[in-house]
């Protein structure tokens, strides 16, 4: 299996576009997958210089409702109309981020929803094949990162805390290995896991996975605290991590002094063997 960041929000290969996105290309003995594509063309920009032919693409998996994750689709389904474009049926309604300086929109654009194309996927658990799975679902609240309460839904005039049932996480299972991969982990990766030992009775081998932790403004001492004790529990359970984007340096930095070789960061145009 071959898997290849295309773009995160710091740069790795000289002469690669680093962005506030996030995509992976993951090639295995039966597909050829986009896993996101990032928040703008320039995702596809990075996957030529890399070598990687989009018109090859079968699936593109779209792991929630936000742009920095799906603003790379439309252009994409312009070169290649036959990939299987997955999105979760409630990717597309109206999410924002709240802040004390106003507002943004951070959904998609209900085109990526029109698309011929394009599967939406309910609430659960799907086989697509030998080698690929998409589930969500996840409701656990333990460790919920901080980070979220200021994403919402807007439903009329109101803007409600969003729960995040528009995120889904895709299994790669091929060479004998696992590999779980999720794009921001909104509903917290220890969440996720445990969902996950729920549904397929053991744990993946891989994972590679924002954690939302990132923050311009300096941690407060509890939220050190909850960084510290994630890390500590992923840690011990015997996965080798990648992550990155929305996770931020700072928070990976913390995890690392725990985690050690368990944990690694990704950059745009890094390689994951």
């Amino acid at each position: 299996m071959k898997i290849i960041n295309l773009i995160e929000d710091t740069q790795g290969a000289p002469g690669l576009h680093a962005e506030h996105g996030l995509s992976f290309y993951v090639e295995t003995g039966m597909h050829k997958i986009l896993v996101d594509t990032g928040a703008s063309d320039r995702t596809w920009e990075n996957a030529e210089r890399l070598g990687i032919d989009l018109e090859q693409i079968d699936t593109v998996f779209l792991s929630h409702g936000h742009y920095d994750h799906a603003g790379g689709i439309l252009s994409f389904a312009a070169v290649n109309s036959r990939a299987a474009i997955y999105v979760h049926s409630l990717a597309g309604q109206a999410y924002y981020n709240l802040k004390e300086d106003g507002r943004k929109f951070i959904g998609i654009k209900e085109a990526i929803l029109q698309l011929p194309q394009c599967i939406r996927l309910g609430t659960g658990n799907y086989r697509l094949d030998e080698e690929l799975s998409i589930f969500s679902g996840v409701t656990g609240r333990r460790k919920w990162p901080e980070s979220n309460l200021t994403l919402k839904r807007k439903d009329g005039d109101r803007f409600l805390q969003d729960t995040f049932g528009h995120e889904q996480y895709l299994v790669v299972r091929t060479e004998g290995k696992a590999v779980l991969l999720s794009g921001c982990a909104h509903n917290g990766i220890l969440n996720i896991l445990d969902h996950y030992r729920a549904l397929y009775g053991d744990m993946p081998d891989l994972v590679i996975s924002g954690f939302h932790m990132m923050k311009k403004a300096a941690y407060e001492k509890a939220e050190i605290t909850l960084i510290r004790e994630i890390a500590e529990e992923l840690g011990s359970m015997g996965i080798l991590f990648y992550t990155g984007h929305c996770t931020g340096l700072p928070a990976f930095e913390m995890m690392e002094e725990i985690m050690g070789e368990t944990l690694h960061y990704v950059h745009s145009g890094d390689r994951i063997v």
